[in-house]
């Protein structure tokens, strides 16, 4: 009988192993670019809505601070807006199909990402965003009281 339950534990162990973790970065350096955007915004201030508008502080969320974050480590990022249950690119480097910038757009209905946002919950996994697949992360911005205004995107391309 120790036998049995010996094998089933190991059994137990190697699948646990061998399953790939869902909701971790595949590669090490989107969580590194996740925190030098989160690191960029906190020393601007606490995040807040204005308005229709995402804030650190006093500072107003532009492409200038993805911008930064990307240059540094590389991949693309976005500081999303809370709007409803959508979530508006307020800053990208991201760029949609015809080059141009994708600041104003939202996030698609199907990602996966989206339910978890909502939810207040981070999503790391593939996501592919206008034609484009990434390895990417995803995190609620939230304000003092806690409530979801917006999220952060940092992704590699795959």
């Amino acid at each position: 009988m120790g036998r049995i339950n010996l094998l089933a534990w190991l059994l137990g162990v190697c699948m646990v192993a061998l399953t790939p973790s869902v909701g971790a970065p595949q590669t090490p350096q989107v969580q590194t670019e996740m925190t030098a955007l989160q690191a960029k915004t906190a020393k601007l201030g606490t995040p807040q809505l204005q308005g229709n508008d995402l804030y650190f502080g006093d500072t107003k969320a532009t492409s200038d601070l993805a911008d930064a974050v990307v240059k540094s480590n590389g991949g693309v990022a976005t500081l999303f807006v809370k709007a409803g249950d959508q979530f508006v690119r307020a800053a990208t480097t991201v760029k949609k199909e015809d080059g141009s910038s994708a600041v104003g757009t939202a996030l698609a209905a199907d990602s996966p990402a989206l339910v978890k946002l909502n939810n207040g919950e981070p999503y790391y996994g593939d996501a592919t965003v206008f034609g484009k697949k990434y390895d990417a992360g995803y995190e609620p911005i939230k304000d003092a009281s806690g409530a979801v205004i917006g999220a952060y995107f940092v992704g590699q391309n795959k």
